[in-house]
């Protein structure tokens, strides 16, 4: 449910940003699912080309920027997506430029989501490290910044006035988070079948192991909530 029980208009949009291919369905792919089922239009932004996740000494950035590309489309589709927005930035060296965040504004503007979901902009080290890799927190940083102000307000990056992308004001935020979150989204055993094979179909770089820890985890925090699994969150309304 979004924060807003009762929003006027009702939401039908959402959009996640995540640095790379594979984030998203770690992360909040249940939620994904789940919308898509409710026939929300759901977009994935990618901010890096994933270009650096491989320990194969014959593999080069190029050719693992065409796997990762084409797994994450094949997740998409397995999600019922709109669409997967790819930035293309290197992967490892991602920081919260004007850049970055003008093209993460561009994506909003263009696709007027109703709820943002990205990865915290910080470093938790309670939480599972991985969690706390530098491009993840760039671009954390970067969509916060893109929802408020920029996206909103008109006189900034006025170039993309000219690309004919008006300004727009996302009404909720949801940052993927543990430890602080106060936002529990209860997944059905449906959808996270579907979120399961989402991440199954990035075959370079996820393992049964990590879809079954994956899985653990979300049943995990699902028991104080009667639920068959749960993503969390920390979570605003902006105004």
């Amino acid at each position: 449910m979004p924060i807003d029980q009762n929003p006027q208009p009702a939401y039908n949009k959402a959009m996640i940003v995540v640095a790379h291919p594979d984030d998203a369905e770690y992360g909040c792919s249940g939620t994904a699912a789940k919308w898509c089922s409710q026939g929300w239009e759901v977009v994935y932004v990618m901010c890096t080309d994933g270009s650096k996740g491989s320990d194969d000494p014959n593999m080069t950035p190029e050719k693992l920027t065409t796997i990762r590309y084409k797994e994450q489309e094949d997740a998409a589709k397995i999600l019922g997506l709109k669409t997967v927005e790819f930035l293309g930035y290197p992967d490892a060296y991602l920081t919260p430029s004007l850049e970055l965040r003008k093209d993460i504004t561009r994506q909003i503007r263009k696709h007027k989501p109703d709820i943002l979901i990205c990865q915290a902009p910080f470093r938790t080290l309670g939480q599972h490290y991985g969690s706390a890799h530098p491009d993840h927190i760039a671009a954390g940083e970067a969509s916060l910044a893109s929802v408020y102000p920029t996206a909103r307000d008109r006189l900034t990056f006025p170039e993309l006035l000219n690309e004919g992308y008006e300004p727009h004001k996302v009404r909720e935020v949801w940052v993927m988070s543990r430890e602080d979150a106060d936002h529990f989204n209860s997944i059905s055993e449906e959808s996270m079948q579907i979120a399961v094979k989402a991440l199954a179909a990035h075959k370079s770089q996820v393992s049964e192991d990590g879809i079954r820890w994956t899985l653990e985890r979300k049943k995990e925090y699902a028991k104080e909530f009667d639920a068959d699994y749960v993503e969390s969150f920390k979570t605003f309304v902006l105004r």
